[in-house]
């Protein structure tokens, strides 16, 4: 039996079209990829987004700023000299948005200038770290992505 133009075409689309579609299919089914929201309650996130507006401008106004910075032991988040660490109390988030359980979040408990995030904690790629503190009854915000 003898192919033609006509179908060669055909049977190329037909093979086209069954790759895309074992694709789609296969993506859809992957437990890998998880195509979660970035927060569990999104909606009530954002009615909140005007305070962590606010937040953020208090803690670009400080004269210095936080500082992480990547150690053998950890993750170091070095908060303003500025501040009495006595007063502060917040917390510190860390989201994996590659994988949602991988997220905690830690309180800050000060003993010098300095909070240590421990190694064992963090896998290695892209972490969103969002330090949220209040101190004398004003709220700051420090926002960062980073790759550990």
């Amino acid at each position: 039996m003898k192919i033609n133009w006509g179908t060669g075409i055909v049977l190329a689309f037909i093979g086209f079209i069954s790759f895309i579609l074992f694709f789609v299919i296969r993506m859809n089914m992957d437990d890998h990829a998880n195509h979660d929201l970035v927060t569990e309650e999104y909606y009530k996130q954002e009615l909140k987004y005007q305070n962590e507006i606010d937040a953020e401008t208090n803690a670009n106004n400080l004269s210095s700023k936080v500082i992480i910075e990547k150690k053998p032991e950890g993750l170091t988040v070095a908060f303003p000299k500025e501040i009495d660490l006595k007063k502060i109390k917040g917390t510190v988030s860390l989201y994996r948005p590659s994988n949602k359980h991988l997220d905690f979040d830690l309180p800050i408990s000060l003993s010098n200038t300095h909070l240590l995030i421990p190694d064992n904690r963090l896998l290695g790629g892209r972490w969103d770290i969002k330090i949220s503190w209040e101190y004398l009854d004003k709220p700051y915000l420090f926002k960062k992505s980073i790759t550990y």
